[in-house]
């Protein structure tokens, strides 16, 4: 079961490996965060990556939102760092993506699914989750809501 809304923001520790960078809840502070889980090996997290590439610098400059991608194998071929690595360069993300092949990640968020969305404020509280084929829609309206007015 995923966790409940308003619920803190989990840290980020035990990540295989880091790709476009490493970040952690420390420099996150302050700033609404979408959290991204996918695997190479889902193709609607695939139909998804056009859309989430925009966002980083769409509602970044908007709300400054940071977008923090968390691969999730779901198998072992998933595990394939290299794999990983040629997806996101194949749809041009350029947001810091850690790799999740021990799950350390994946059960701090008590997440069962990809792709799957969770959306904190800035004061690091849960404001949406969103799983599946439909999330990405969701998760676009509930950036707008929960985020408000545009920067000035």
């Amino acid at each position: 079961m995923p966790m409940g809304l308003r619920a803190k923001l989990p840290g980020f520790e035990g990540a295989s490996e880091w790709i476009n960078g490493q970040v952690n809840k420390e420099e996150l502070k302050g700033k609404p965060v979408l959290v991204h889980f996918w695997a190479v090996s889902c193709y609607m997290c695939k139909e998804g990556m056009p859309q989430l590439k925009e966002w980083p610098q769409k509602y970044g400059e908007l709300y400054g939102l940071q977008v923090v991608g968390v691969h999730m194998p779901r198998s072992e071929k998933d595990t394939d760092v290299e794999a990983v690595k040629a997806v996101i360069a194949q749809y041009g993300l350029e947001y810091p993506v850690l790799v999740d092949n021990a799950h350390s990640v994946t059960d701090a968020f008590e997440n069962e699914y990809v792709p799957a969305f969770y959306l904190f404020d800035g004061e690091h509280q849960l404001r949406f989750f969103g799983a599946g084929e439909k999330a990405i829609g969701m998760v676009e309206q509930r950036i707008h809501k929960v985020l408000g007015p545009k920067r000035a």
